[in-house]
């Protein structure tokens, strides 16, 4: 009943941010719908960051406001934009959907920031995506994977981009190196089938590892928070794999590499994003030792791009950047180097310039956005080894 009463009332701030009951700038006779001018002249541009300062997602959400922040000062600093400077705006949306509503409403309608950059989750960022379209305010998403996030059904969301790789395509990366490189016949797949992340790189790498004549000799579950894999493990067993495809948490893999070692499965395991390099160590304590994984960035990798990054990260911050801060720091710049494009600082023409983003050199990757308003960038290859995932090689999908 609490569940319930909780769905009704985000349902309701939904419909409540969609109603643009605000007196606009403008109107267009046609829709009604508010045509935002740019700021007023001489005035800073405001952009909007929601993000997760507080609550479970904190420290991701940290690390994208520092990301942020990096990008927009180092702009400032050469002038800015349009001989104008940058401010930003950082909500907290405490890890809620319903905050998220609020206070993407807060800076669209009532702060009139240019451009929404954010949520740190996917889920929080197709509660910022409708927001973003209703007011016509040009959305960023600096680490959402999923394909949707831009998307309403069957249509492009207008107003909404994403700079991160779709999580689907590490499974395809991985099902070729496990073909390829690792000359693997037989996996198995253990997959949380509560995260939408981990089902999609299952299908992915199970579809791709056949097409490139594997087996998958066995598909197993289990969700989030699970403490015990034995079964699933021994079942496995049984199947005599050579690895086990498990694209979830770190929390989890952790788990069951010691459970399968345990078992007798003294095989790799491999998996995708959710295994975090910055809490290898501290997690897994040397269970995932000789597995392999993808991930959306690695501060390893000896693209100058990425070195003169970290170098600066490390200067401001201390710590070695991770994805998150990697992506903040991408979303940014493509957002103001469109703004720097666009023939004036309208929203649309923002958004226009977005839309047009051709081969942009980020630290994750060239960027260019496509006909869905995603990217397709490389994905990094790592193998644990000791205390620390080591890079081996950037590879397109």
């Amino acid at each position: 009943m609490r569940r319930a009463r909780g769905l009704a009332r985000f349902a309701l701030l939904l419909a409540l941010a969609a109603c643009d009951s605000r007196k606009p700038s403008q109107t267009t006779p046609a829709t009604g719908a508010a045509v935002q001018a740019g700021p007023a002249a001489g005035a800073p541009i405001l952009l909007g960051h929601v993000g997760s300062l507080t609550g479970p997602d904190a420290s991701q959400g940290g690390s994208t406001d520092k990301g942020i922040r990096l990008a927009v000062d180092e702009q400032n600093a050469r002038g800015g934009v349009k001989g104008r400077q940058v401010v930003v705006r950082t909500a907290d949306d405490q890890g809620k959907q319903e905050e998220v509503v609020l206070v993407t409403t807060r800076l669209a309608v009532e702060e009139k920031v240019s451009v929404l950059l954010g949520a740190v989750a996917t889920g929080r960022s197709l509660a910022m995506a409708p927001i973003a379209d209703t007011h016509r305010v040009p959305m960023v998403t600096p680490s959402s994977t999923n394909p949707m996030a831009t998307r309403d059904g069957d249509k492009v969301r207008p107003y909404v981009f994403r700079v991160a790789l779709a999580s689907p395509l590490q499974g395809l990366v991985m099902a070729r190196f496990a073909r390829d490189t690792l000359k693997l016949q037989r996996v198995a797949v253990l997959r949380d089938v509560g995260a939408d992340a981990s089902v999609g790189l299952a299908d992915a790498f199970l579809s791709r590892f056949k097409e490139l004549g594997g087996e998958v000799v066995d598909d197993q579950s289990y969700k989030a928070g699970d403490a015990d894999f034995k079964a699933q493990l021994a079942a496995i067993r049984k199947k005599k794999p050579e690895a086990i495809y498990v694209p979830g948490a770190l929390v989890e893999a952790a788990l069951i590499a010691r459970q399968a070692r345990d078992l007798g499965l003294a095989i790799p395991l491999l998996g995708g994003d959710g295994w975090d390099p910055a809490r290898l160590h501290e997690v897994a304590r040397g269970a995932l030792e000789g597995s392999y994984f993808t991930s959306l960035f690695s501060p390893q990798d000896p693209n100058p791009r990425v070195a003169a990054f970290v170098k600066r990260y490390q200067a401001r911050h201390i710590v070695v950047p991770d994805a998150l801060a990697a992506h903040g720091y991408d979303a940014a710049q493509v957002t103001l180097e469109a703004m720097a494009r666009a023939p004036d600082l309208s929203r649309t023409a923002i958004r226009d310039a977005l839309a047009a983003t051709r081969a942009f050199p980020g630290v994750t990757g060239d960027i260019t956005i496509g006909p869905d308003h995603g990217t397709a960038k490389p994905v990094a290859l790592l193998k644990v080894q000791g205390e620390q995932a080591t890079f081996l090689r950037a590879v397109l999908p």
